[in-house]
């Protein structure tokens, strides 16, 4: 009975999210209206190999890269290139001894994979693109594999809260590293609600689900005294700056909101946080870094990927009708042009009433 009361908790939780995938209807309108799109992205960051490339980034390939060009290739119907990214990321990234994976590879260097530590966030996604694509291309051995990423995921990356009891588990950044004297470093963006309530649901890990709303929950706190910063410690005191980190929001904290809404969280108090700041600049320019207490910004970008994440969080928190997400670009550099795909994706999953106009 205690372990089907965990199951209902998941599905519960999972409930809450909108998790389960997108509808029939909403797969056909990310098809009919992202196809060009995903054409775009996919000629700019995605080579004949497999290998999603950041150009910023000595043309480094990551384990978050991976698994979020295989979420889109999945969403989108593109298997194809789904099957070059899994083989390749298969070949050069999993190569770990458990299921997990490297979390950067380097072109150029003689030792490609100097480190092979993870990133919790490179193997939640591509765990949740493989659970997608089992069942958008029929092929149940990516589930299969989707299963084992998310044992290991269980076992090495959520840790129980310094707090004890009344305190839900959270997925920290990775199996090794984050450890501090009186907790552990925690990044609030990998965490995507999501994705881990789908994942906890399909493979019956209610300790992932208990993750996801300690995540939401965590959010919640912070989002209190300001936008939610990149990185903070986690002690059984709260959670507080942690030292060498960055305590502003920056490019690691921009993906909070926009996993909120994508999660169906759209009247979360981060979202909010994150718009009011938005508020603070001229017409075409958005924040990319945002002091945490006073909301102001520290720096500015007019990127049309920044400008689709921005719009669409701005619109979600003031429940407009339409938004001024722009059209794609793809002279964008990897990361804002996902993350504007991304927010296309859940305008259209999530938000729907924040059509481009």
């Amino acid at each position: 009975m205690k372990r089907r009361s965990l199951l209902t908790g998941v599905a519960a939780l999972a409930g809450l999210l909108g998790a389960g995938g997108p509808s029939p209807a909403q797969v056909i309108g990310l098809e009919a209206n992202l196809e060009d799109v995903w054409l775009a992205w996919r000629t700019a960051n995605l080579d004949a190999t497999g290998r999603v490339i950041d150009q910023f980034q000595r043309n480094a390939s990551h384990s978050e890269g991976q698994g979020y060009g295989m979420l889109l290739a999945a969403s989108l119907g593109d298997q194809r290139s789904f099957e070059r990214m899994e083989t390749w990321t298969r070949l050069n990234l999993a190569i770990r001894p458990d299921n997990l994976m490297a979390w950067r590879w380097f072109p150029d260097d003689t030792v490609r994979v100097p480190d092979l530590n993870n990133a919790s966030d490179g193997d939640l996604f591509r765990a949740w693109a493989l659970l997608r694509a089992a069942e958008r291309f029929g092929m149940p051995e990516y589930r299969e594999t989707a299963g084992l990423i998310v044992a290991d995921l269980v076992e090495h990356c959520i840790a129980s809260h310094p707090g004890g009891a009344g305190f839900d588990p959270l997925l920290i950044p990775a199996a090794e590293g984050f450890e501090t004297p009186e907790g552990f470093i925690y990044n609030p963006s990998y965490a995507m609600p999501l994705a881990m309530t789908e994942l906890a649901s399909a493979f019956a890990a209610p300790l992932l689900a208990q993750a996801a709303r300690g995540a939401v929950e965590l959010a919640r706190a912070l989002a209190r005294d300001g936008v939610v910063p990149d990185w903070v410690e986690i002690t059984a005191a709260g959670p507080r700056a942690a030292e060498g980190f960055s305590f502003d929001a920056g490019y690691e904290a921009m993906r909070l909101p926009l996993y909120l809404i994508w999660s169906g969280l759209t009247d979360h108090p981060a979202i909010h946080r994150y718009a009011d700041a938005q508020k603070r600049l001229p017409q075409g320019e958005v924040a990319t870094i945002i002091a945490r207490q006073s909301g102001q910004p520290l720096s500015t970008s007019r990127d049309p990927g920044y400008k689709a994440l921005s719009a669409l969080v701005t619109c979600t928190s003031e429940r407009r009708i339409g938004s001024e997400i722009p059209p794609f670009s793809s002279s964008s550099p990897y990361y804002p042009a996902t993350l504007q795909l991304f927010a296309m994706i859940a305008q259209i999953e999530a938000s729907p009433m924040c059509i481009p106009i």
